[in-house]
């Protein structure tokens, strides 16, 4: 799901030695790989379903939207807002690097051009890039290890590729040691002034895996904000239909 929303494969792959290790010895490099790979993909596998709900607070007003989601790699993502009851139907398909939202009201799909995938989803503090996860860590951003003595956790620090397009200039991510699970991203902007605090929150069993079931995101340049997901179900390496990543 989200980086977040981000999107996990939780797999029993084990590793002897640490990240500090791996950093060291080149040979040890493709575990690294692997590893921020699975942080890339958090809640998600070859194929997953799910259910949530995300929570939008503002100094103004606060509202709430349940919805359903179906993914397929980092490639495919269908997301279709079931409640509140004026937002019913409202959907986000996104197939390879084409996205589109369906407005039910009105009975039209529009497609997403490239400069509105920061744009705000649904009002809420999560981007139209976060959602559906058009950038690739693995792919778009280089990695290190941060020194750090907290023997509980471990620090990487992603920075954009060069001829990489994307808006943050680091994210700073910080997962538990014992299982590799992440619990906490910061975004920089290109000056290094932290604008954003992603919480993996409430780690428990769902769907066959132990995962994250809450994202809270705080927007730092934004008073009195914050947007929270919560899953509710999930399913891991379901049969989906062909037709569900389609316009139709």
């Amino acid at each position: 799901m989200i980086r977040t929303v981000i999107f996990l494969i939780f797999t029993a792959i084990i590793f002897s030695s640490g990240w500090a290790t791996a950093f060291a010895d080149p040979a040890q490099e493709i575990d690294i790989k692997e590893i921020v790979d699975k942080v890339d993909r958090i809640l998600r596998s070859d194929t997953s379903v799910s259910k949530m709900e995300m929570s939008i607070e503002t100094p103004n007003w606060k509202r709430t939207l349940t919805m359903d989601m179906w993914t397929e790699g980092l490639d495919k993502t269908l997301i279709r807002v079931l409640g509140p009851a004026k937002d019913r139907g409202v959907a986000t398909l996104r197939t390879g690097t084409e996205m589109w939202n369906f407005f039910p009201k009105i009975n039209k799909v529009m497609k997403v051009p490239p400069s509105m995938m920061m744009s705000s989803w649904m009002g809420s503090d999560f981007t139209n890039d976060d959602l559906v996860k058009e950038s690739s860590m693995t792919r778009d951003y280089d990695y290190r290890l941060i020194e750090n003595p907290d023997t509980e956790h471990y620090y990487v620090e992603l920075t954009p590729k060069a001829d990489i397009p994307i808006v943050w200039g680091k994210i700073v991510i910080t997962a538990r040691k014992s299982d590799y699970i992440p619990i906490r991203e910061e975004f920089y902007d290109e000056d290094g002034t932290k604008m954003r605090v992603m919480e993996l929150k409430e780690i428990k069993p769902m769907g066959g895996r132990t995962v994250p079931t809450v994202i809270e995101l705080i927007p730092l340049n934004k008073k009195n904000r914050k947007t929270t997901i919560r899953y509710l179900e999930a399913e891991f390496d379901a049969p989906l239909d062909k037709d569900v990543f389609t316009l139709r």
